[in-house]
């Protein structure tokens, strides 16, 4: 036999071999990991509706994922709004974000105004949004900041880098990770969230909400059949952990998150 021939033979056993364990592996049968077993060792579904049943193995099937399903797994993201709101703000400073409660639009506008002053910002990019405006107006215009929104004619998305930051709206914001929904009609678009330095995010507090799935249904409410071309969920500031296993903030977009929330 050739050396090619040796060759094919062994890769061909190998092939074999392995097959060989998993037609063994399948013949014992195993809880799907998505069901829980009621004190009777029955296999239940979380959820009331009864599941479908395979033929093949006699364990309910696969077709019947319920959204309850993986609750157990997930993190929990509060029953109450007071609950959402402190998971939201706990999982915010975990991300290393900095979060602001604010009473009203002015008392955001301040919050930026300190900013602007503080870091001697010298431009801001936004987006036009009702919740945005009048932050941008009070907080960044007064403090003799000068601004790019970036919805006006001519808009240059490589100008955005020579900013210090982008203020924007959100969709909502998910307590169960501390993520944000932002999209093409909140957000302007797909550069002002990725890349000035600092990200700050001015949003009411009745937009917060539990889960990323509540988030993507509110969404689908709210657009119906016009939805928008971008949705992102943003968690935390952009981090890497690739070199050395050592965390390093703004690898690849902001490296600072400020949450405003408003309310």
């Amino acid at each position: 036999m050739t050396a090619e021939g040796t060759e094919a033979q062994r890769n061909a056993d190998a092939r074999e071999t392995i097959m060989a364990r998993v037609r063994e592996a399948l013949q014992v049968p195993a809880p799907l990991p998505h069901l829980q077993t009621d004190l009777a060792g029955e296999m239940v579904s979380p959820s009331s509706a009864p599941a479908g049943e395979d033929s093949a193995t006699g364990l309910p099937s696969l077709t019947v994922l319920p959204e309850a399903a993986a609750r157990p797994w997930l993190p929990d993201g509060g029953e109450t709004p007071d609950e959402r709101l402190e998971i939201l703000t706990a999982n915010l400073e975990k991300l290393r974000a900095s979060v602001h409660r604010v009473p009203d639009a002015a008392a955001a506008a301040v919050v930026v105004a300190e900013l602007v002053q503080q870091r001697n910002w010298q431009r801001v990019a936004w987006h036009r949004h009702p919740q945005v405006d009048p932050v941008v107006a009070a907080g960044v215009t007064a403090a003799g900041c000068d601004t790019y929104a970036v919805d006006d004619p001519g808009f240059d998305k490589r100008q955005l880098e020579a900013c210090d930051a982008g203020i924007s709206a959100c969709e909502s914001l998910i307590s169960q990770t501390g993520s944000i929904l932002v999209s093409s009609v909140t957000g302007g678009g797909r550069a002002l969230s990725v890349l000035p330095p600092v990200h700050i995010v001015v949003a009411p507090v009745e937009s917060v909400v539990a889960t990323l799935g509540d988030a993507l249904h509110q969404v689908r409410q709210r657009y119906q059949n016009q939805m928008p071309s971008l949705l992102s969920f943003i968690t935390g500031p952009s981090r890497t952990g690739d070199i050395e296993r050592i965390l390093v903030l703004g690898a690849h977009g902001p490296k600072e998150l400020f949450v405003i929330l408003v309310g």
